[in-house]
């Protein structure tokens, strides 16, 4: 593994190209959060390295299905959120994993739009989704293009609803090609 650069790339201090966090990229996220603050009981997703891994898998269909291949052999995973296949900005290999620089900009974004609140306890964010971001999410969610990605976002809860630690070493176990890769490397 190579460090990177102890001066931040100019694409991990601000979002792609200098422009605003994309609506689509936003749109993912929120149904992404708001799916971990549907239960009563439910903080939201805690820690950007949970939400991290968790849209990682959420954006990369087959590193999905390979996971719940062999972690749950006999689950049906749905159709594919993504029926083009592409992308739209690839993560990049990080400390910690897969890792999206455009999480901070996201974040502000959704939560400046009163989308999400996010809270701080011992050291760990929190994300959860608002009334008016649970609203916009049930808005998204019935559209025919973004209800895949609401119902894999609940299969990532029903079955990987893990720590962000535990995680990142199943995705470490089970895609060694990303521990192999360079810091900074596009997955």
């Amino acid at each position: 593994m190579t460090p990177p650069d102890t001066a931040a790339p100019a694409s991990a201090a601000s979002p792609a190209d200098g422009q605003p966090p994309s609506a689509d990229a936003q749109a993912r996220l929120l149904l992404l959060i708001d799916v971990f603050s549907e239960t009563k009981r439910s903080k939201g997703i805690e820690g950007r390295m949970k939400l991290a891994k968790l849209d990682f898998l959420l954006r990369y269909p087959q590193h999905f299905k390979k996971l719940m291949a062999a972690r749950r052999p006999n689950t049906d995973v749905g159709e594919d959120p993504w029926l083009t296949g592409a992308i739209e900005q690839s993560m990049i290999r990080y400390r910690y994993g897969p890792w999206d620089p455009t999480y901070y900009a996201l974040l502000g974004a959704l939560t400046g739009k009163g989308l999400i609140e996010p809270k701080h306890e011992d050291a760990v964010a929190t994300y959860r989704a608002t009334a008016a971001g649970h609203d916009v999410a049930v808005a998204l969610a019935e559209t025919e293009s973004w209800r895949p990605v609401r119902d894999r976002a609940r299969l990532l809860r029903r079955h990987l609803d893990l720590s962000g630690t535990t995680l990142k070493d199943l995705i470490y176990q089970t895609f060694p090609d990303i521990v192999e890769a360079d810091w900074g490397t596009q997955l």
